[in-house]
């Protein structure tokens, strides 16, 4: 495909100053010339033109499925998906892509699971009454920080949350602190779930029921209710 451009695209300009810039060698060009050129290999050659081009409008970071739909959407250029990964991968061309976390929960295989409080059953009719939790990890150019999170079932608002550079129990007993003393719930009616984890007293199962949080003395949550598949707590 190389060859083929330089053939027809840069007949104006010296072979080997064209060569070099493409990184191939001229007696390879030669002998490709002497070869005859398909159709196909030159509509390869185009193509692979207009997919560098639309690669570098993105910051080099479109993978083939965002290239293909480029071209179909905006230059109206129909080709299989398939034909644009060969091409790219031909081209030494790739996108940006995430790789995929671990997670930072870890479940305990030898704990023991409690009820299950909420049953599924996530659509509450009244604020505070169900809320949602969770830690997620997050990279930074000075490590990485953990995120603890509590959710409203009801508004879909954050009512907690804390930040810290490691993933010990205070994590979470802090945002769940910050949610009870924001919303101030009536005491034996707040369900917290989350997934099952291994935070300090939340590590038997994923739900438990907390009695009696006291915001800025109590340092966990203490379960007297646990279950499987998630963390429930009740405030």
């Amino acid at each position: 495909m190389i060859y083929t451009f330089i053939c027809r695209r840069c007949d104006d300009l010296p072979v080997a100053a064209c060569c070099r810039v493409m990184g191939v060698s001229p007696s390879g060009f030669y002998a490709w010339r002497a070869r005859p050129v398909s159709d196909r290999d030159w509509d390869d050659a185009v193509l692979t033109n207009t997919i560098v081009d639309i690669h570098r409008a993105s910051r080099c970071s479109y993978g083939s499925p965002r290239v293909h739909a480029d071209l179909r959407l905006d230059q109206d250029l129909r080709c299989s998906r398939k034909r644009v990964e060969r091409l790219m991968r031909q081209a030494n061309i790739r996108g940006i892509y995430r790789r995929k976390g671990r997670g930072c929960t870890r479940r305990d295989p030898a704990a023991e699971s409690s009820d299950d409080l909420v049953r599924r059953a996530f659509d509450p009719t009244e604020p505070d009454r169900l809320w949602m939790m969770d830690v997620t990890e997050h990279p930074t150019t000075q490590g990485k920080v953990y995120l603890a999170v509590v959710l409203d079932a009801f508004s879909r608002r954050i009512v907690g949350w804390s930040i810290a550079d490691h993933i010990r129990a205070e994590l979470v007993v802090d945002a769940l602190q910050m949610a009870a003393w924001r919303r101030r719930p009536p005491e034996g009616q707040t369900v917290a779930h989350s997934d099952h984890g291994s935070l300090g007293e939340l590590n038997r199962s994923s739900q438990h029921r907390l009695a009696g949080l006291t915001v800025g003395t109590h340092r966990g949550p203490r379960p007297v209710s646990s279950s499987r598949g998630s963390c429930e707590a009740c405030c």
